[in-house]
């Protein structure tokens, strides 16, 4: 393919991931706070679930083929819903680390090369955040964006972390690095179920009101002269591509190229009106004989001849 930014940018994701973890890793290993634990669990997590997006990225541009007649777009919201049990898990891991600190104590050395490591990491991942989320947004690919998103969920959680090591440093309350780890538990935990909530609504096939607002204006507002109503609008949204069904009704006695004619006007306006690129499916009907000619379809699958209704 040739150029890809939003490939570039999940690549590069994926490298520098690799570094910020070793950067957190070694914070926690100068410093011993169970909230530098849980900054580097979450960026170990963080790294699998970069890996599968970009892998799901490179699946979902692969075009159709024999075995998937509709594309693999779809795959967008497998790989964000599984981003989100990814995030998920870090959070458990972080709340099992405090609870432990809390039961059996710490003891936190080092704080300001803590302190140095982290506020390092923390810069690297708001500019790679930033361009990231940049760079989906201006593409419309929501496994960008939610890349982009838990980066800079990320960055936020360091922020945490550096402020209970500042902290520690000149007041020495231990306590405060549990306390910030149950926190940041809590936000990565948040952002997790906006991201499975994203997967559930998109491979459930939930109505994208943005999409059907832009379809019904022109419905409503721009219809053909030829064409004298339409119904049983339905839609879904994979990846970049929007794919439109509808039903509509033209006088009983127009000539097909002209019914053809009307509708292939309707299906351009349809397409312009969308963001995303859009499949668009029409079912012609006559007007004043449409339920006359769709008793027919009342024996579908129960047993019943066509002579039945001829």
């Amino acid at each position: 393919m040739p150029h890809d930014p939003v490939q570039k940018a999940l690549k590069i994701s994926l490298f520098v991931s690799l570094l910020i973890l070793l950067i957190k890793t070694g914070a926690f290993f100068v410093t011993d706070s169970t909230a530098a634990l849980s900054d580097a669990a979450e960026s170990v997590v963080h790294i699998f679930a970069v890996a599968f997006v970009v892998y799901g990225y490179y699946l979902s541009r692969k075009p159709a083929d024999d075995d998937h007649h509709y594309g693999h777009e779809r795959i967008e919201f497998f790989s964000i819903g599984v981003e989100g049990a990814i995030i998920i898990a870090a959070g458990i891991t972080i709340l099992y680390h405090a609870i432990h600190s809390a039961i059996y104590g710490i003891e936190i050395v080092n704080t300001a090369t803590g302190i140095a490591l982290l506020s390092g990491a923390g810069v690297i991942n708001l500019l790679l955040g930033l361009y990231v989320l940049k760079t989906g947004r201006k593409a419309g690919n929501m496994i960008a964006v939610s890349n982009g998103k838990h980066i800079l969920t990320d960055v936020w959680t360091s922020g945490g972390v550096i402020a209970a090591l500042i902290l520690i440093h000149y007041t020495g309350w231990l306590f405060i690095d549990i306390v910030v780890s149950l926190g940041v538990a809590a936000v990565i935990s948040y952002e997790a179920y906006k991201l499975i909530r994203y997967s559930v609504r998109g491979l459930m096939d939930t109505r994208n009101p943005a999409v059907d607002a832009a379809l019904k204006k022109v419905l409503k507002n721009d219809l053909p002269a030829g064409i004298k109503g339409w119904h049983q609008l339905r839609h879904r949204t994979s990846g970049n591509t929007t794919w439109v069904e509808l039903h509509l009704f033209f006088d009983d006695d127009i000539s097909l190229k002209k019914a053809h004619d009307e509708a292939t006007i309707l299906e351009r306006k349809l397409i312009d009106s969308l963001k995303t690129d859009a499949v668009i499916t029409l079912h012609l009907e006559p007007h004043d004989a449409h339920d006359e000619s769709h008793i027919i379809l009342e024996g579908a699958n129960k047993q019943k001849g066509l002579d039945e209704f001829a």
